[in-house]
């Protein structure tokens, strides 16, 4: 076999590094052929919990809180619930770009999980006195300013959001 190259090797520790250098490439090239190479399981992690409220129990036109900030790589459980007498809309086409989305769980009066969501989330609308579960990892840093309840004239009565990823 003859390589388009040719390597002079003038010391013992020279044929050592060319040796070590061919293991790794030979160890490289084996990894393409179905091994992966990983520096975590991601889907280990236990999620960080963040609690966000849609409107109040008088129909405030706000998401509590307003300011919600994220880093790139965690884990996260955005728990939204709308105590209001109204359906509210947690939307954000920024976050969606910027997120893996793993899953999101729809609970039941009781807390249990009767349904669950796979794919792309572009908003999740939350019935009165409902809760859902937005379980996502950031892969992207960015400040987005387009958290809002796009019912109408909700954003436009003050429910709107700043969502950060660090």
């Amino acid at each position: 076999m003859r390589f388009p190259m040719s390597i002079a090797l003038q010391e013992d520790s020279d044929m050592k590094m060319a040796y070590f250098v061919l293991s790794f490439f030979a160890i490289i090239g084996s990894a393409g052929a179905g091994t992966a190479i990983a520096a975590g399981d991601l889907t280990a992690q236990t999620p960080v919990e963040v609690k966000i409220q849609l409107g109040d129990k008088e129909n405030s036109l706000r998401f509590f809180p307003d300011k919600i900030e994220l880093e790139t790589g965690k884990l996260y459980k955005l728990v939204l619930h709308n105590p209001a007498t109204v359906a509210h809309y947690f939307s954000s086409e920024g976050l969606s770009r910027a997120v893996f989305t793993r899953k999101v769980q729809v609970l039941g009066p009781d807390g249990k999980t009767i349904a669950e969501v796979k794919g792309t989330i572009l908003e999740i609308e939350v019935f009165p006195g409902g809760t859902a579960e937005w379980w996502l990892v950031p892969v992207k840093a960015a400040t987005l300013n387009d958290l809002k309840c796009t019912v109408k004239g909700h954003s436009e009565g003050g429910m709107v959001g700043t969502i950060t990823i660090k």
